[in-house]
């Protein structure tokens, strides 16, 4: 068999998204749908320089949205607020929502989460793509929950999102304030 076609037969392996970042502490769960391809690059949530996410959470929670990863992942957690996607791997040309195959979806362990995390007071997605994505494949298992998590749905922080301008997303995404 060729080289070529050996690459041809060989099975790729979809992307999978970062571990869940939560922690006793957490009382709001933020929700993107899946990574973009520079934030699976650089292996970091919302690593785009114009995703409003960072900024966002830095005017609302009060922190440098400059400052290291691991130091803006810290401040979410010491402000009480977990960070995941709904997806845990999927297929996608380019980072867009829309370009997503539906027959590649496999969502997270949200059973396991929710069992770990039991203070969650709100489950608040990043965007349309990400509310649907849960409701369709993890709505079961939250409404088993002993305490159900209100769910929230705010406009993407993606610069794809282009029609609303920066302080009316943040404005909508002040929201989150109110459940920690």
């Amino acid at each position: 068999m060729s080289a070529e076609a050996a690459s041809v037969n060989k099975k790729t392996e979809s992307p999978r998204c970062f571990p869940p970042v939560a922690d006793e502490r957490s009382r709001v769960l933020i929700l993107g749908s899946f990574p973009g391809v520079r934030s699976l690059a650089q292996q970091e949530y919302y690593a785009h320089p114009r995703n409003a996410f960072w900024p966002i959470m830095g005017d609302l929670l009060g922190f440098d949205p400059h400052a290291p990863y691991g130091e803006r992942l810290q401040a979410l957690l010491d402000r009480g607020v977990a960070l995941w996607d709904v997806l845990h791997c999927c297929e996608r040309v380019g980072s867009l929502d829309a370009a997503i195959d539906p027959a590649s979806v496999r969502v997270n362990d949200f059973d396991g989460l929710f069992k770990t995390h039991r203070f969650l007071h709100a489950v608040c997605f990043n965007g349309r793509r990400a509310e649907v994505e849960y409701v369709k494949a993890v709505r079961p298992i939250h409404l088993a929950l002993p305490s159900i998590p209100e769910l929230v749905c705010l406009p993407s922080t993606s610069p794809a999102m282009a029609s609303l301008r920066y302080h009316d997303k943040r404005d909508a995404w002040r929201v989150i304030c109110d459940y920690l």
